[in-house]
């Protein structure tokens, strides 16, 4: 397995990949799959932020993708990222998601920010609630029947991380 950071190439794949997640499970609460050209501008609105895209593929293709972004717009949050990653259905639970976050972490880290939030839609996604727990994110709160898919209330789990100094000292800006 290969992970890099990704390209405009391996944008049908990623679509692909997050579709299946939109269609078919709760780690993400959209209900309709974003188009190959709507996942192209969540790509580049990112990345002229430097926030890092990544793909792990291998001779089959991409496996899945992570990215971060600011954890919200306003200002104050500009040392707090979030972090997403899906993963390909046929190769879930094969460390490609805990390979993805490690190196999101690097490089968020690298990039000056001081905490990671991870928003885990449903409660009952244990996959990647242990891939954070196994990387050092603690459970910072549950959010009750926040969100409504598949006919059925679904609980937010958020949890976080400290990057570098974490709150330690205060950031440079």
């Amino acid at each position: 397995m290969d992970i890099r950071p990704a390209t405009t190439t391996d944008l049908p794949e990623i679509q692909a990949i997050y579709a299946h997640h939109v269609l078919h499970g709760t780690g993400t609460f959209e209900e309709v799959p974003p188009s190959v050209e709507e996942m192209a501008t969540r790509f580049a609105a990112g990345t002229a932020r430097n926030w890092c895209w990544l793909v792990a593929t291998d001779a089959t293709g991409v496996l899945g993708f992570a990215f971060y972004a600011q954890h919200k717009d306003r200002s104050a949050y500009r040392f707090t990222a979030e972090d997403s990653v899906y993963v390909r259905e046929d190769v879930r639970g094969q460390g490609v998601g805990k390979a993805l976050v490690t190196r999101l972490l690097e490089h968020a880290t690298a990039r000056g920010f001081r905490q990671m939030v991870a928003v885990i839609g449903d409660a009952e996604n244990v996959g990647s609630i242990g891939v954070h727990a196994s990387l050092g994110f603690s459970h910072a709160g549950v959010l009750r029947a926040a969100g409504f898919k598949f006919g059925c209330w679904l609980d937010v789990v958020t949890m976080q991380r400290p990057l570098g100094p974490g709150d330690s000292d205060l950031p440079a800006g």
